[in-house]
């Protein structure tokens, strides 16, 4: 960078970062656009392109020194079976004719070093092996046309292979090749629940995110999701990862309310307060519609949708095949789902209701591998069982099996609320306080937090503050003035909205 500066005759202002998530280690620099007298910096296309690193070359020689003609050719053969695109790769599809054709015979007229031709004969054996290559006949050869972004793909997933290795070793384990899964998509339709043990940086500029998962089921699955989603995810959280369904509940509701092409999110709240369609257990009319709203808005910013008022959407005919195909678009990232910020460790101990507390009190896990993380958590479950004993929350039975008080979870989920209320309110320098069934919410959204009992927005009134349950719908609120009213089941009827005609 001194040196680009005595090129371009300014002082720079940059940060850089140095990246590990490929097989070969690179740098990304960033460059303000300012140059040291205030003015827009330029730089010539031709010094971006191509001086930058012929200054980094000759740098790196001085550095290092000189290749030798030993050092290579040792590179060179490496790359004879290596599963990328390599150098041998981009001067052979150079070299190709009209019709992908490569002609080797030594009567063609080409002139070439034998060492050379050694190499490309060579390197051509391994790729008719992965089905990139065919002699025609003797000496003359031709290449896939999908060879390119074959190759690059085999590359990128040896890439994966080894940072799913890496993530292993660090923690004294290892796996055999055939129980790591590279599933971009979630691999299916059946959840898959592990725990998060690395990140990767998939693609600087898509702002994809490759978590590393150890699953209970003992494989270690690669999945990609999108930058936000991998910013709340902790090393040792544990997930639940599955693809996308092929179609959505919300879009099939939508389609089957739109009458004459027309969806009001109105109509739909009025069903649901009347009964006449069923809510799931715990969940509100305001939070389900919404989470319908928050999905036409997708799906208008894709040109699926219209809106044409506040509480108006034109649905077209073909609204399902057109949603489906939306989301294909999106790329391969996968659906996951954060089930505890807390790793196994810190829920074991935890005051709150945590991820192991529902495997006790609901069905119990599912299959679960003996190795690795499955047996982790057997362990995990049997300590955590011992903590519930001691604390009260459970009782033993006369013939030695164990049995949770009732309303165990919602009894943690009090407790933690209440702990983590009282250290807040010494903060903030304000009373806490828990509001009961049928009692009003109101305030400032002043932030959220992440409990072992899941995630609560701390909404800040003018005299006291509350820790009540968070919903996706709140997040656009942030900051802002909202209304809601206590339910029985613990969650908040939220009123925010009604001027508009909908409430969340």
């Amino acid at each position: 960078m001194e040196q680009m500066q005595t090129d371009l005759g300014t002082r720079l202002d940059w940060v850089a970062v140095d990246h590990f998530n490929t097989g070969h280690p690179h740098s990304h620099v960033v460059i303000r656009g300012v140059d040291d007298r205030g003015k827009d910096l330029i730089i010539a296309q031709d010094y971006i392109t191509a001086g930058l690193r012929h200054r980094a070359e000759n740098l790196a020689t001085l550095e290092l020194a000189q290749e030798t003609e030993l050092e290579v050719a040792r590179k060179l053969q490496a790359e004879i079976t290596a599963e990328r695109l390599t150098r041998i790769d981009r001067a052979m599809i150079q070299d190709l004719d009209a019709s992908q054709s490569l002609d080797l015979r030594p009567a063609s007229g080409q002139v070439r070093a034998e060492a050379e031709a050694t190499l490309r004969l060579g390197r051509l054996k391994t790729l008719e092996r992965l089905g990139l290559a065919e002699q025609a006949a003797p000496g003359v050869w031709t290449l896939s046309k999908d060879i390119e972004p074959t190759l690059q793909a085999l590359g990128e997933r040896g890439d994966i292979i080894k940072a799913m290795s890496r993530a292993l070793s660090r923690r004294g384990q290892s796996r055999a090749l055939e129980t790591m899964v590279i599933d971009a998509d979630g691999g299916g339709l059946t959840p898959k629940i592990g725990r998060v043990i690395d990140k990767r940086l998939v693609d600087e500029l898509g702002d994809r995110i490759g978590l590393i998962v150890d699953g209970l089921d003992g494989r270690v699955r690669h999945v990609e999701v999108d930058g936000d989603t991998a910013s709340e995810i902790k090393f040792g959280a544990i997930v639940e990862t599955g693809a996308r369904p092929t179609s959505r509940p919300a879009d099939r509701t939508i389609a089957g309310l739109a009458d004459g092409g027309v969806y009001r999110p109105s109509g739909h709240r009025q069903r649901l307060e009347s009964g006449e369609m069923r809510l799931a257990p715990g969940a509100n009319a305001d939070d389900f519609v919404e989470a319908h709203v928050r999905r036409l808005e997708a799906l208008r910013r894709a040109n699926v949708v219209e809106r044409l008022g506040t509480d108006i959407w034109h649905i077209p005919n073909d609204f399902q095949a057109r949603a489906e195909a939306f989301d294909a678009s999106q790329g391969r990232r996968a659906q996951v789902r954060l089930l505890s910020a807390l790793d196994l460790e810190s829920q074991i101990t935890s005051d709150g209701a945590t991820w192991l507390d529902r495997q006790l009190v609901g069905k119990g896990l599912p299959e679960a591998a003996s190795q690795g993380f499955g047996g982790e958590v057997e362990r995990a479950l049997e300590r955590r069982r011992g903590v519930l004993l001691r604390q009260g929350h459970a009782t033993r039975t006369l013939d030695g099996g164990w049995r949770a008080k009732p309303d165990l979870l919602r009894t943690l989920e009090r407790q933690e609320v209440a702990k983590v209320g009282a250290e807040l309110a010494n903060e903030k320098n304000l009373p806490f306080r828990v509001p009961e069934a049928g009692q009003p919410v109101k305030g400032r959204l002043a932030d959220s937090i992440q409990l072992a009992s899941g995630k609560f927005a701390v909404i800040e009134g003018n005299y006291d503050f509350s820790l009540v349950p968070w919903r996706p719908a709140l997040e656009r609120y942030r900051g802002q003035q909202i209304a809601g009213m206590m339910e029985p089941g613990g969650g908040v009827r939220w009123q925010l909205g009604r001027g508009r005609g909908l409430g969340i």
